[in-house]
C-alpha cells in the first residue's frame, strides 16, 4: 500500500506570563515568509509528541520554559497557511520571565488583548480569538 500524502503538523503555544500584571502573552515576529506576528511554534519533528514539539518550539523562539496547561484547539484549514497545507495544535502554556527573540523569530514582545499588532500570521487571529473565549469562559475553541 502507498504511504498516504498528509498535511504537514505543527504546533502552537500561547504562552501567558504569570508573573506580568493581567496574564499578557507573547507573540513572535517572524524573520521568514509569512512575514507578521505569529503564536511560538513551528513543524513536529519525527519522533516527538506535539506536545514536546510545542515545549520545544516556545523555548527555541522566546527562550521561556513553557508549562502547556491546556489544549486549546486543533486547526486544520486548508488555507491557514500560505507555504501549504498545515495542522496545528494550539496549546495553552504558561511561564516566567522575559522572552527572547531567537531561532527563527526576528522579534519578540508581550502583548494583551488590547494592543495586538495588525499584521498577524496565518490564522493567528481567529486563534487569538479563542483564546480571549477560553479566558473568559473556560471554552476551548469550538469545532469548525
Amino acid at each position: 500500500m502507498p504511504k498516504p500524502i498528509t498535511p504537514l503538523l505543527a504546533a502552537d503555544t500561547l504562552i501567558e506570563l504569570l508573573d506580568q500584571p493581567g496574564r499578557p502573552f507573547v507573540l513572535i515576529e517572524r524573520a521568514n515568509p509569512p512575514y507578521g506576528w505569529a503564536l511560538p511554534g513551528g513543524f513536529v519533528d519525527v519522533g516527538e509528541s506535539v506536545e514536546q514539539a510545542a515545549v520545544r518550539e516556545a523555548k527555541e523562539e522566546t527562550g521561556l520554559d513553557a508549562e502547556l496547561s491546556a489544549l486549546l484547539g486543533i486547526y486544520s484549514n486548508p488555507n491557514r497557511d500560505p507555504r501549504g497545507h498545515t495542522v496545528t495544535a494550539v496549546y495553552i502554556a504558561q511561564a516566567h520571565g522575559t522572552p527572547v527573540a531567537a531561532d527563527d523569530a526576528k522579534h519578540c514582545s508581550i502583548f494583551t488583548f488590547d494592543d495586538l499588532p495588525q499584521q498577524l500570521a496565518f490564522d493567528h487571529a481567529q486563534v487569538i480569538a479563542d483564546y480571549q473565549r477560553f479566558r473568559t469562559t473556560g471554552q476551548v475553541a469550538p469545532l469548525r
